[in-house]
């Protein structure tokens, strides 16, 4: 393996794959998260006029192509689970989002929701995404932003460190929301914008924040992570240590809500370098501000 290989190796992508294939059989249970985190992406499509017809949905859980098709639009749906992409009906193929099988301009929208969080070249991942939309596509995509699961990651932390006097990743790294908007426009999108919106999520039993992070695929799978069996008592003493709210306990989705537009030249355009006519003190003088 090369240095560069080794250098972006954050993540198993053996072991995301045995995770979903897993949750095949769970998803369901966690349908409604997905849903929820899928309907609040999607209500960007209500904000242009734009019309789509067809769409590539990234790793959609079975959640994300009932949607879009509910709103008209043909669906190809991939995952890196040949199981899990079978799951969205219709058109479906295995495919590892980071080697995208797609010819260049084959869709005017993606929708990637939850599902490239574990892909270790994002930003080459994202220039793929660009180079499938048609001229004036969209891509929306919504990633776990730093915060998310905050309250699992401290809680894991104190408790190995207490019981071993080390600790181990056992959350996966998130992404700041300001790095990305700048992967967007670094992978070439027009028009970037990334916002975030949290989902708290409350849980009257403890153990069910973990039993549904494995139904959803989402179990550790970061390279460097401790692969021995974990210390006895060691989820029991981090669940202890999680926060309540109105005696259940809190666990925070923070969400980056991603969106970007493949370039056209129909789109608006900046001025270029020095073709400004007047200058700012001139603009202050009128303003009254001078």
């Amino acid at each position: 393996m090369g240095a560069m290989d080794s250098e972006m190796r954050v993540f198993d992508r053996a072991a995301v794959r045995r995770h979903r294939d897993r949750a095949v059989a769970t998803v369901g249970g966690v349908a409604e998260v997905l849903r929820d985190a899928a309907a609040r992406l999607l209500d960007r499509l209500d904000d242009t006029t734009r019309r789509f017809t067809r769409a590539l949905d990234v790793g959609g859980r079975g959640v994300v192509a009932p949607l879009l098709r509910a709103r008209g639009i043909e669906v190809v749906s991939c995952d890196l689970s040949p199981a899990m992409a079978a799951g969205n009906g219709g058109q479906a193929v295995a495919a590892d989002e980071e080697l995208l099988p797609f010819a260049p301009a084959s869709f005017d929208l993606i929708v990637a929701n939850l599902s490239l969080h574990w892909v270790n070249d994002l930003p080459g991942a994202l220039i793929q995404l660009r180079q499938a939309l048609r001229p004036d596509g969209l891509l929306l995509a919504s990633l776990p932003a730093l915060g998310t699961l905050a309250e699992l990651r401290q809680a894991l932390t104190r408790a190995e460190a207490a019981l071993t006097g080390g600790a181990s990743p056992r959350v996966s790294p998130f992404p700041d929301l300001r790095d990305c908007a700048a992967l967007l426009q670094r992978a070439g999108f027009a028009l970037p914008v990334a916002d975030v919106e949290d989902l708290t999520l409350l849980y009257a039993d403890r153990l069910a924040l973990l039993r549904e992070l494995r139904a959803a695929g989402e179990a550790n799978a970061v390279w460097l992570r401790d692969r021995r069996v974990p210390p006895r008592g060691l989820f029991p003493a981090a669940l202890a240590l999680l926060p309540e709210q109105d005696g259940r306990v809190v666990a925070t989705l923070r969400l980056a809500m991603l969106t970007g537009w493949a370039p056209a030249p129909s789109q608006p355009q900046p001025a270029a370098r020095g073709s400004g006519r007047m200058s700012l003190a001139e603009v202050l003088k009128d303003d009254g501000a001078v």
